[in-house]
């Protein structure tokens, strides 16, 4: 269904938001006039640990096993299947989902979680990125949970997208 009488996008609103006579409803964005290029994303999400308990982690301590390794097969699965977890997202054949773990210099209990994705499509990876890392940081927090229920998940944020109609992109502070 596309635009109908009395509904209209607004350039600079929100692409997911259309004005109907009615008032604003949702709705999927057509992407299927949008070029086909390269589109790639690193999104972050940090875990603060209470003190102690990432040495722990960190050293294959886990109750459930390898934590960063489980955390990283969730990561890869959940962006593969963000069009199912975002309602207005499209489904993403994706070329590349990678998720890696370090810690975060000069806070010795806190990990980073990354994910970085990429396809060849008509709509970016910047939601692939960002549910790889927060499923990434949930499967730590269930697997770690046992050593301490303190272990907080924070800053789920993207840290740079490049490809697309608006290019390269990059958070002020990303390294």
């Amino acid at each position: 269904m596309g635009d109908s009488e009395g509904t209209h996008e607004t350039p600079g609103r929100l692409s997911h938001v259309r004005e109907t006579d009615q008032g604003p409803e949702s709705r999927m964005v057509d992407v299927s006039e949008k070029p086909r290029t390269r589109r790639e994303a690193l999104a972050a999400a940090r875990l603060r640990f209470p003190a102690g308990v990432l040495d722990e982690v960190l050293a294959g301590a886990g109750p459930k096993g390898p934590v960063t390794e489980v955390a990283r097969v969730a990561g890869v699965l959940a962006a593969k299947r963000t069009g199912e977890w975002i309602p207005m997202c499209h489904p993403l054949a994706l070329d590349l989902v990678e998720v890696a773990f370090q810690r975060v210099e000069g806070e010795p209990d806190c990990l980073e979680v990354r994910c970085r994705a990429a396809c060849t499509g008509p709509t970016g990876v910047e939601m692939e990125a960002m549910v790889g890392a927060s499923a990434a940081a949930l499967t730590v927090y269930d697997m770690t949970k046992a050593l301490s229920k303190g272990i907080t998940i924070e800053a789920v944020r993207l840290l740079e997208k490049r490809g697309g109609k608006s290019g390269t992109w990059r958070a002020p502070e990303a390294d």
